[in-house]
């Protein structure tokens, strides 16, 4: 009978996590900084310590690889997408680079032109010719700036849809293969530790919601003015949604014939715990003067009162058993 409780708990977690990511539109507008501070203090007071406390042995067995696989996931992540923003269009970037300091030059001649001839025309003793040769100049330079300005444009496009079709890749699959893991851990977290498996689906479903939020667009390449603008066909959303559903249910069908197997779980549990590091520190945290304080307290306190009670009534239960 409890095995049928946990069962139900697991399902209702599946479709939660489905539901929050198909109706991403219609997720509550949370203050980011809210959420940053309910993801910190997860990652400190309920992530490092599971893994220091559940790790069957370290990585060969030595304790400073304590938290080397937290260490592979965060690393997996940034050097993926560092490897293909950087990789990509490399030609390109380099001539828009040119491009724009070419047309920033042309402005200042322009401008320094300008006021030549400013002072020209408040000279009594005009020099008609000096001011024309003066005005072809000026012409000349704002017709190379408008073809420099469309050369830009296009390199531009060109760079953008590259990047969006390689970062929608990366995206999808990085996403899918986050869910589907996250499903096998809280499939095993249910029927090992319940208040753990609480914790970290409470977690997942706000990156989920965070993540959502932030995904639609990104500045990719901050001084080309370049933004990754993610989309999802009907048929590849349903199967992202779908992800933690079937890493459940494949880990459910795991646990059944082999058991669960501890060691895998908290392997699995370190490497997504590095995701969700470099989720909060790239994603999540707002940057430098954005954000407010307040709502991170507010954030970072509440969550160490909900572990308190959950952890309480977990003591409670060990004591009444």
């Amino acid at each position: 009978m409890e095995n049928l409780y946990l069962l139900i708990i697991a399902l209702i977690f599946g479709i939660s996590f489905f539901i929050s990511d198909y109706y991403d539109h219609k997720h509550l507008i949370l203050p980011t900084s809210l959420i940053a501070g309910i993801s910190v203090s997860y990652f400190f007071l309920v992530v490092l310590p599971e893994i220091s406390e559940r790790l069957p042995e370290y990585p060969l067995g030595l304790e400073f690889f304590e938290y080397l696989f937290v260490l592979i996931g965060f690393i997996f992540m940034h050097v993926s997408e560092k490897f293909i923003l950087q990789r990509v269009e490399k030609k390109p970037q380099k001539k828009v680079r040119k491009l724009i300091r070419m047309e920033n030059n042309l402005k200042i001649v322009e401008s320094n032109i300008e006021n030549i001839i400013n002072k020209e025309l408040m000279n009594e003793k005009l020099d008609i010719d000096a001011l024309k040769d003066l005005g072809s100049v000026v012409t000349g330079l704002n017709d190379q700036n408008i073809a420099i300005k469309f050369q830009i444009d296009q390199l531009k496009r060109k760079i953008h849809d590259h990047v969006n079709e390689e970062m929608e890749d990366l995206r999808y699959f990085t996403n899918f293969t986050y869910h589907f893991i996250v499903g096998l851990i809280l499939i095993s977290l249910i029927f090992v530790e319940l208040v753990d498996a609480i914790l970290f689906f409470i977690f997942a479903l706000f990156r989920i919601i965070i993540s959502n939020r932030l995904i639609g667009k990104h500045e990719i390449f901050t001084d080309l003015d370049i933004n990754f603008d993610y989309e999802e066909t009907h048929s590849s959303k349903l199967i992202l949604c779908s992800s933690a559903l079937i890493g459940m249910g494949i880990g459910l069908i795991i646990n059944f014939f082999l058991g669960i197997n501890l060691e895998l779980m908290y392997i699995l549990f370190s490497f997504i715990s590095g995701v969700i590091l470099y989720t909060i520190v790239r994603e999540i945290i707002p940057e430098k003067e954005k954000g407010n304080p307040i709502f991170f307290l507010i954030g970072f306190i509440g969550f160490v009162i909900v572990i308190f009670i959950l952890s309480f009534s977990k003591i409670l239960v060990i004591i009444n058993i």
